[in-house]
């Protein structure tokens, strides 16, 4: 055997070892694992646009090599080919379908949107979110307790997680977040959710998940909100509903009572601190 040929050979087997490790991902078009139950919603959304995008892809790609072939300068014509102005069917074909394309793309979007954006069902648990430059604040409603974040201090050391806040939720409950934003615009991201909503100063914007697996998963800002955006983490620790009431619990025993005031404003902030009051609360 010819080491062209082992080179060849080499490589088909480490793309197919390679492809066979990645095949759950590139079934949900290399979207991160969803652990709500919403992810089939979303991932059924996402491939079937890059299937119909490929689809059109690979149609164009195919007419335009065949018109390369089929219609090539040969050797014994002279002179342009015959100009046509006007081909009524194909300008009618170029305008319907992609406007048919265009049309099942909305339905399906707006379908799933509606569903996702869907609050009407009675969540188990309500967890008011609060933006702020640059961290978060979590107002456990239903509770009366609260969890107030720090900025994340992105060292490059080991252990920059635990400084990020980090945000209780009980599996296989139906969560209700409610989004308020002290200052500027930012985004509530969990990439695991598969979903994003932005939160805007002065609106109220709401979702509703169910989250279906035990974990810790990462979350950020998703919109660039100033010089230490990036600093805007914090974490969502999936736990067992006894897990979640002792996390309660430990809140309350730290005085963390009531709801943090969401009208507070980052012109009351001490230079420096991200620690925010709790409606009629002292230090």
């Amino acid at each position: 055997m010819t080491w062209r040929a082992l080179t060849t050979t080499g490589l088909g087997l480490t793309c197919a070892v390679a492809l066979s490790g990645c095949g759950e991902s590139v079934s949900r078009g290399l979207l991160p694992h969803g652990v709500t139950d919403q992810s089939g919603r979303i991932t059924s959304l996402w491939t079937g646009s890059w299937l119909a995008a490929l689809g059109v892809g690979v149609l164009v790609w195919g007419l335009i090599l065949w018109c390369v072939v089929a219609y090539r300068r040969k050797k014994d014509e002279v002179g342009l080919p015959e100009q046509l102005r006007y081909n009524v069917p194909i300008e009618i074909l170029y305008t319907v379908v992609p406007l048919f394309m265009v049309a099942v793309l909305f339905f399906y979007t707006a379908r799933d949107e509606s569903a996702l954006l869907d609050i009407s069902k009675k969540p188990d648990v309500t967890i008011n979110v609060v933006a702020k430059q640059w961290s978060w604040d979590f107002n456990y409603v239903d509770a009366g307790t609260f969890e107030s974040g720090t900025q994340a201090e992105l060292t490059g050391a080991p252990g920059v997680a635990a400084t990020a806040p980090a945000l209780y939720l009980p599996v296989n409950k139906r969560v209700e977040f409610v989004l308020t934003s002290r200052d500027v615009i930012h985004s509530f991201w969990v990439p695991q959710f598969l979903q994003k909503l932005d939160i805007i100063p002065g609106k109220v914007n709401r979702f509703q998940v169910e989250p279906t697996e035990i974990g810790t998963f990462e979350g950020k800002c998703a919109e660039l909100c100033g010089a230490y955006h990036s600093s805007m983490l914090f974490q969502v620790k999936v736990v067992s509903q006894a897990a979640y009431d002792a996390h309660l619990a430990q809140l309350k025993a730290r005085g963390n009572l009531g709801m943090l005031d969401n009208s507070l404003s980052r012109e009351k902030i001490q230079p420096g601190q991200q620690q925010y009051l709790p409606t009629g609360g002292s230090k």
